[in-house]
């Protein structure tokens, strides 16, 4: 696996090795040139040496290159700086900031998040207290001291994960690093910020950037998943939220309902999984049975989404270029696994991509496969990258750190467990005044 972005800085006698994490989607790439040229620019201006520059790409989950980063820069750097392909550095208060801390020493900084509940995509850790344990928001950078990533380098060669899962890398790194209080916790950095403030050394832009007009709705196809048990509790809800948004919208069933519409594909409703059904949906996109459009969503029937948002990221990216967008998941990442798209958070394809999806012949093993997984599975055999968006969410509201998630604006959220669908759609979701439909 190739290293990502890596720009390496002297200041006076610390190295410092800053790495932005970025996507292998062309976007992501040019977002992270910019970061890099605005970076390099300022260490010019500061008379820092730059010996050297390696550009190349990232997985998302940064744990799998640790100890490449160490085998290539650990000998001589002190410390690592991870940021993300929206953050802006202010390089000169960053080394400031690193130069309070002693480099002998197994440091972890960053800008501290917490569960304000035991989550779901945390598998519950800390339930009795959430709060206690911090994780960092990668948006605001966060660092690893030289002595800390040697040892965490070591571990990774020697030590199995405890889950093949990836849900959500940095309070999964947090816990690697902690080592159930053998190792640190995380430091929290007052000048590692996400909105702007006096004295801020980082501040992120956004996750919803405006790349111009939003994609017309009317090129944007949805797909909604749905069985005859749920007909009359979540279709409503999708009815009463945010069908209304879409320009091309269908219903999905293992039976005909003239009522909703609901469409029969052929394929037997299955507990879990539902592969089967995908692959139906996608081979139906491609058909004349629908209209042509270069974009498909693919949502479950509790999905709660922001059609007019998902709209403004999509005009982010080509339509020309394979794309898989939504909340990414990693399945044996260390072990060259695959990544792919959380199905309840939102499965957005372009049409390139599930034309050379199907065209490939890869297909599910079987109909209650799980079709996220294996979308992800084939995609990755393709060399078709799973981009990700922290804006598209599998769980709940309450499943996610209040003080992130309070400063995005959020795409998707799944399950209606032990809450008001419609209070979370218009807290969460529904814009105050929506952008003119095209």
């Amino acid at each position: 696996m190739p290293l990502p972005f890596v720009c390496v800085f002297f200041s006076g006698l610390e190295k410092v090795v800053l790495v932005i994490q970025s996507q292998r989607n062309s976007y992501h790439v040019r977002q992270a040139v910019e970061r890099k040229v605005e970076i390099l620019h300022q260490a010019a201006e500061l008379g820092k040496v730059t010996p050297e520059t390696v550009v190349s790409y990232v997985s998302y989950w940064l744990l799998v290159y640790l100890s490449r980063l160490f085998a290539t820069y650990g000998q001589s750097a002190f410390w690592f700086f991870f940021i993300e392909d929206e953050t802006r550095v202010r390089l000169a208060a960053v080394l400031q900031v690193l130069h309070r801390y002693q480099v002998q020493e197994e440091w972890f900084l960053g800008k501290r998040l917490h569960d304000n509940e035991a989550s779901i995509i945390h598998h519950y850790a800390f339930s009795e207290d959430p709060s206690s344990f911090g994780y960092p928001d990668p948006a605001a950078g966060w660092a690893l001291s030289s002595p800390l990533l040697r040892r965490l380098a070591e571990r990774i060669q020697h030590e199995h994960l405890k889950s093949d899962f990836t849900i959500d890398w940095k309070h999964e790194i947090a816990l690697y690093i902690w080592e159930e209080g053998n190792g640190p916790e995380l430091t929290a950095v007052p000048e590692f910020c996400t909105e702007p403030r006096q004295n801020c050394a980082t501040t992120f832009t956004t996750y919803l950037p405006n790349c111009g007009d939003p994609v017309s709705k009317n090129d944007l196809f949805v797909a909604v998943k749905t069985c005859q048990k749920f007909h009359s509790e979540r279709v409503p809800v999708v009815k009463a939220t945010w069908e209304k948004d879409a320009g091309f919208l269908e219903y999905y069933s293992d039976v005909t309902d003239a009522s909703i519409p609901t469409i029969n594909l052929g394929v037997p409703n299955t507990e879990r999984g539902h592969c089967g059904k995908t692959f139906a949906i996608l081979k139906r996109f491609l058909s004349k049975a629908v209209p042509k459009t270069e974009w498909l969503l693919i949502a479950d029937d509790d999905t709660l989404i922001s059609l007019p948002r998902l709209r403004r990221l999509l005009r982010c990216y080509d339509p020309k270029e394979a794309v898989s967008l939504g909340e990414r998941y990693g399945y044996g990442l260390v072990f060259n696994g695959y990544s792919y798209t959380t199905g309840g958070g939102g499965m957005v394809l372009n049409r390139v991509a599930v034309s050379r999806l199907l065209s490939s012949g890869c297909s599910c093993y079987s109909d209650d496969a799980p079709d996220d997984m294996v979308l992800g599975r084939c995609f990755t055999l393709l060399g078709v990258p799973i981009t990700h968006s922290p804006l598209f969410h599998q769980a709940q509201p309450d499943d996610y750190s209040n003080a992130l998630i309070s400063l995005q604006e959020a795409i998707s959220f799944h399950k209606h467990w032990n809450i008001d669908p419609m209070a979370v759609y218009k807290h969460w979701l529904q814009d105050t005044h929506p952008l003119d439909e095209l």
